[in-house]
């Protein structure tokens, strides 16, 4: 699923080629995709039609498109296989396509939401006082966000009786750090996935947080992470971090710090990737 540098790529080239433009016509070709607009896919068309398109915005994983003469946005969630496209209008129509969005204006380029296995799409919601999307109001800030607090961060996360990578997966203390980016961050950190939060002290999970940080910045300059052909920017393009990677996929790989095979084990219904020896698990209480 898209992380936080891959949404951002996308937020920025929505941002470039779609903001000002008035909505001409919306064409929503599969329900699943509107899935989340419960007055259903009728409704949504209807209710873009005529409005003017203001500047993207994101929160974590989440992004979405402000109707600049109302107080509603476009919210858009890729799931694990969605791709919102700017496209010729002429360019044929991709085999997954669920969304066409055509606007006003002279252009001759169209939005196209792309899903082949349709868990993301988007919805129409009003905004909070704060300018977000009510149903995201309680995703916090993200490490990239001028506004995230770090000193409130670090002493949250001590407080929390969990353990690291979890605390790093929880949307409501910091969003937009996945799975890939979590494992990154600790190898970085050389902290194990399982070490209790209440076990950091207040410089670790400092420097934790700016490993977060820089791997996503990292990631953001090279356009993202992209395994396979279903994350592409706007442009369906693909990112090259997979090719940076320190530890996510590098099972008996060696260790790029010390050579020791890199390790994979199951977690919460996915993997985490460490080095045994640089992030030493947690001793049990005896």
């Amino acid at each position: 699923m898209p992380e936080l540098p891959e949404v951002e790529v996308v937020r920025r080239g929505l941002e470039r080629w779609i903001t000002g433009r008035t909505v001409s016509e919306v064409q929503v070709l599969h329900p699943r995709s509107v899935r989340r607009h419960l007055a259903g896919g009728e409704d949504f068309a209807v209710r873009l039609k005529g409005h003017r398109i203001g500047a993207a915005r994101r929160r974590g994983k989440y992004l979405w498109l402000p109707l600049e003469d109302t107080d509603a946005s476009v919210l858009g969630h890729l799931g694990m296989s969605g791709q919102l496209l700017v496209r010729p209008g002429a360019a044929p129509d991709e085999k997954h396509l669920r969304i066409r969005v055509r606007f006003d204006d002279v252009l001759g380029t169209e939005l196209r939401f792309v899903d082949q296995r349709t868990f993301g799409g988007l919805s129409l919601h009003d905004n909070t006082p704060d300018g977000l999307p009510d149903v995201i109001a309680h995703i916090a800030r993200d490490p990239l966000d001028p506004l995230f607090d770090d000193d409130a961060f670090c002493a949250a996360l001590r407080l929390r009786r969990t353990t690291v990578k979890r605390a790093l997966l929880d949307q409501s203390l910091i969003s937009g750090v996945g799975n890939i980016y979590a494992d990154e961050a600790l190898w970085r950190a050389r902290l194990h996935y399982e070490r209790p939060t209440a076990s950091l002290t207040r410089p670790r999970a400092s420097e934790l947080l700016g490993h977060a940080r820089d791997v996503m910045n990292a990631a953001l300059a090279v356009g993202g992470t992209s395994f396979d052909s279903l994350y592409v920017n706007v442009n369906g393009e693909s990112g090259y971090f997979e090719r940076s990677l320190d530890a996510y996929g590098r099972e008996d790989e060696p260790c790029r710090r010390c050579g020791t095979a890199m390790r994979r084990r199951p977690w919460m219904n996915r993997s985490s990737y460490f080095c045994p020896r640089c992030q030493r698990p947690p001793r049990l209480p005896s």
